[in-house]
């Protein structure tokens, strides 16, 4: 295979925001039912949208986490409804957000089976714990990227902050693997 030659799939993007003020988040619990606020075991609140379909975590700091996204602008378009849907029920919000993408998960098929125990003997910086876990663990290098790579030669690229980073990610494993001769040419 050749560089970006992968099918690359954004699975979950993961973003923060911070809304610059604290939250009562007991009053935003009464004016949304659906909202989920247990203060005895978390203590956020959660919300979802439906369109986009993401699950926020408020927190009373006026920080939030949002989940579920399939890209950063779903994240900012995200952020932006919630905001909208808090003014519209009379939840004051002083200033605009900041967002930070903070994690970009995405899977990718490597096209061959990779044998995990010889990966783990011949690369640096892999966790393989077949009792544990049925995957190997792989940290790119000069990266913040982390492969979640299975014997079937599909894997998970975690800690990337955007689909370009986990591309380059994956063409650097690809490379790494075929290079060790873990890979046939």
């Amino acid at each position: 295979m050749s560089e970006n030659s992968f099918n690359i799939n954004v699975q979950n993007v993961v973003g923060s925001a911070d809304l610059h003020q604290r939250m009562d988040l007991e009053s935003i619990a009464r004016v949304f039912p659906a909202a989920e606020y247990k203060p005895d075991r978390f203590p956020g609140l959660v919300y979802r949208l439906k369109k986009p379909s993401v699950a926020f975590l408020v927190f009373r700091t006026g920080k939030l986490v949002v989940a579920g996204a399939k890209s950063s602008t779903m994240v900012l378009r995200a952020v932006s409804k919630l905001v909208q849907e808090f003014k519209a029920h009379g939840i004051v919000i002083l200033t605009e957000p900041d967002v930070t993408i903070r994690n970009v998960v995405a899977s990718a098929e490597l096209g061959h089976a990779v044998d995990l125990e010889e990966t783990a003997n011949i690369l640096e910086r892999t966790i393989y714990e077949p009792e544990q876990f049925p995957g190997l663990i792989y940290k790119i290098k000069d990266s913040k990227a982390s492969m979640l790579i299975f014997s079937n030669g599909k894997l998970v690229c975690a800690g990337a902050k955007t689909k370009v980073e986990a591309e380059k990610a994956v063409n650097e494993l690809y490379k790494t693997l075929t290079e060790k001769g873990l890979l046939p040419m």
